[in-house]
């Protein structure tokens, strides 16, 4: 069983939501079964007038065997919607960290670089040549950073191939930063 502990802090907590926070806790352990510790605080701040509306936060600490996930929302006034939107939270959270652990988080992988091989530049276009030699159609809009008109042909650029109206087409392309050694005399 979950080491679980309930704390309870300017307001009093019904049997039933009690036994929902216990239900929920007992759920997380579906999206990552080594939880060692959990704490659920529920509180209401202190109003600044008597005319203010009770608001609801709720806290979820999670002691895991590689860190803590601390999860709180914005406070509400419904003490069940405070509720479920933490759980809600930290079930994903899980479901991410359980992924880390796993290896199955996903790599990006970063945008290719090619170099201009044609550039029309009263055009407002050019081409890029691919690694493998596949030649893509860029324009005016698709360069970042209103770079366009410092391209130039043989100038390396990362890209993104996107299929287009006549084949394949650059999109963000993005100039490489070039380091420039000084010749030593």
């Amino acid at each position: 069983m979950l080491p679980l502990r309930i704390a309870v802090r300017n307001t009093e907590l019904s049997p039933a939501r009690e036994t929902d926070i216990r239900h929920r806790v007992a759920l997380l352990t579906r999206h990552y079964d080594r939880i060692m510790n959990c704490v659920v605080t529920v509180e209401v701040p202190q109003r600044r007038r008597r005319s203010d509306a009770a608001q609801y936060r709720v806290r979820l600490d999670l002691t895991l065997p590689r860190g803590e996930l601390a999860i709180t929302h914005q406070p509400r006034a419904d003490l069940r919607t405070a509720v479920q939107d933490v759980f809600r939270t930290a079930e994903r959270r899980l479901e991410a960290y359980t992924r880390r652990l796993n290896g199955a988080v996903k790599r990006h992988e970063p945008p290719p670089i090619g170099r201009v091989s044609q550039y029309y530049p009263l055009a407002g276009y050019g081409f890029i040549e691919a690694p493998d030699g596949h030649e893509l159609y860029f324009d005016k809009n698709s360069v970042l950073e209103n770079a366009f008109d410092r391209l130039d042909v043989g100038m390396e650029v990362r890209f993104n191939e996107e299929p287009g109206e006549k084949g394949p087409q650059a999109t963000s392309v993005a100039l490489v930063a070039q380091h420039h050694v000084a010749a030593q005399e």
